[in-house]
């Protein structure tokens, strides 16, 4: 919890991001317990997850992390992090929450429709997979979105951003269909009208639906259902750490997009009434 000492030592850059006390009440049970033997668990798991939105949000080092008190010390944060992610624990702490979310608007747990759109950024010099997308101009690599017909995020895959996006489709339509047995239509754009999409759709059972710009538009036009996932990225590029890809590891940058998910979902799901985050 916040305290005028630590907000202090944070600033007023960090200031109103720290979990609430409803938020962190729908987190605790998704947290999984500290493994039997060896020495109980002394790391306060409240102020660990405010560190990694800090950090996600603000975009700030490892090794900049405001020291303790504020958090716990940035090795601590950073070796759950990657062991949470090694666990798979992200990934279920954000399924929860999306049939929490889509529950709570009275929909099916499982949603029936997925929008895929891509998003190519650039990469530092930390190394990893990257490409360069011909298309966009940009050296990097890409972010593979799925989202429910709310924009909630179902999964994410980085990959190259030379991988086209019709070659990576498949792969993370075969990630999330376990999770969402009830799937039954894509949205996409025209780049995925490929034989690849279309084969792992008839494998998985879906239907790819290609939703085209009418001929001789130009510039922003709203697309029925393609306007969801352009609006989740738009959320997304709030937070400082998804600016760039800062990350080695393809996983890791998939853990940055669904933690940054995972704390706007949760503020959506504690606060229904409060539109969004408060800026920083």
């Amino acid at each position: 919890m916040w305290t005028p000492e630590t907000r202090a030592l944070v600033g007023d850059y960090g200031s109103g991001q720290a979990l609430s006390d409803e938020q962190y009440r729908l987190l605790e049970p998704l947290i999984p317990a500290a493994k039997p033997g060896g020495h109980p668990r002394t790391t306060d798991m409240r102020r660990l997850l405010d560190g990694l939105f800090y950090l996600v949000r603000t975009g700030c080092q490892w090794r900049h992390l405001p020291p303790p008190p504020a958090f716990p010390p940035w090795p601590t944060i950073y070796g759950y992090m990657r062991a949470f992610l090694r666990d798979g624990v992200w990934e279920s702490i954000r399924h929860h929450i999306v049939v929490m979310l889509r529950e709570g608007a009275g929909r099916e747990p499982s949603p029936t429709a997925v929008i895929l759109d891509t998003q190519s950024v650039k990469t530092t010099e930390s190394g990893g997979p990257r490409g360069y997308d011909a298309a966009k101009k940009v050296k990097g690599r890409k972010r593979h979105f799925a989202v429910d017909t709310q924009g909630l995020l179902l999964g994410v895959l980085v990959h190259a951003a030379s991988i086209q996006d019709a070659d990576s489709a498949g792969e993370l339509l075969r990630r999330i269909k376990p999770l969402y047995n009830w799937l039954r239509a894509v949205f996409a754009d025209s780049i995925y009208d490929r034989l690849a999409v279309l084969l792992a759709c008839f494998l998985l059972g879906l239907t790819l639906i290609v939703v085209r710009r009418l001929a001789g538009t130009k510039g922003f036009v709203l697309l029925p259902r393609r306007w969801v996932v352009e609006r989740t990225i738009g959320w997304l590029g709030r937070w400082r750490r998804l600016s760039k890809d800062y990350e080695q590891r393809p996983e890791v940058a998939e853990a940055m997009v669904t933690l940054a998910m995972i704390r706007l979902m949760l503020h959506r799901l504690a606060h229904p009434n409060r539109k969004r985050l408060p800026a920083p």
